[in-house]
């Protein structure tokens, strides 16, 4: 199962987070047939025209969709804008209501210092996919240096991406397959998620392939850290949070209950990273 293996799922039966299904790249052709005449309709079958139909509403809806969420992402504020120490409070607060059995004096030790928190406050352009790209290049530069050089253990990311559904990862893959990032020595992005792959098809996929960034959600990637050694974080250098992005439900990767819990239990709170982030060798990015 090479790089490219992984790119042969989700894509053919693409829905949306909202439900819909994703008509993106299909879209020049639904709309010819949206809008063409009948030419030879004596022909053409009535299961024909309510499939024509069908596919033009859905292509409707799909762009009505994209439309809003591009709207509401314009105009909702992330806390991501926010400077490290408020974001630092931010993720502490919600550290306490994953781990609620633990003292003030426990949580203060799971605590990620505000000394590891990117300052992202001089980005003033929308946090959407379409930045994504430029938004690395321009205020992780260091990330954007370590993405275009050679991989040189397999297994070994330097980058975390981490997202909050199987959908949103493949998105993300195929904005930081982008040449302007990884050019042309830069490693695979592996895409690390439970839908269509089992635990040990990702173990034996990160074994032989030397990945530049992996994109996940919260859960496998935990799992891979904390119960394999698939995953290693020897080349760990960024962990982005991709918090802006919000579900049909309006609910960030932090506001569901049990992505929140995966993220703070198995990614940032597994020991070998959090002790990483408290040295220093890991920064965190909410985006």
């Amino acid at each position: 199962m090479g790089g490219d293996e992984l790119d042969n799922f989700v894509l053919d039966d693409y829905v949306s987070a909202s439900g819909d299904e994703y008509e993106e790249d299909a879209e020049e052709s639904l709309l010819d047939e949206a809008v063409a005449g009948p030419s030879t309709q004596a022909t053409t079958s009535k299961a024909d025209d309510k499939k024509r139909k069908r596919k033009a509403k859905l292509k409707t809806k799909a762009k009505r969709r994209r439309l809003t969420e591009s709207t509401e992402s314009e105009n909702l504020k992330s806390i991501a804008e926010a400077p490290p120490h408020e974001l630092a409070d931010y993720l502490a607060s919600l550290q306490a209501k994953t781990f609620k059995q633990l003292s003030a004096i426990e949580l203060d030790e799971l605590r990620i210092p505000d000394t590891a928190i990117a300052d992202t406050t001089s980005w003033s352009n929308p946090r959407t996919l379409d930045h994504l790209t430029e938004f690395i290049i321009k205020v992780v530069p260091g990330l954007h240096t370590r993405l275009s050089q050679k991989s040189k253990n397999t297994g070994s990311p330097t980058l975390l991406f981490v997202t909050g559904a199987a959908l949103r990862v493949a998105d993300v893959t195929r904005i930081l397959k982008d040449k302007k990032l990884r050019g042309d020595k830069g490693g695979e992005v592996a895409k690390l998620f439970a839908k269509h792959f089992k635990l040990s098809e990702h173990v034996s996929y990160l074994k032989r392939t030397k990945v530049g960034a992996a994109v996940g959600t919260p859960g496998r990637i935990g799992k891979l850290l904390c119960e394999t050694d698939a995953l290693t974080i020897s080349a760990l250098s960024h962990i982005i949070l991709d918090v802006t992005y919000r579900d049909a439900k309006r609910r960030n990767l932090l506001d569901i209950p049990e992505t929140r819990d995966e993220v703070f239990r198995s990614v940032l709170g597994a020991p070998r990273v959090l002790q990483a982030i408290k040295a220093g060798k890991i920064q965190v990015v909410l985006y």
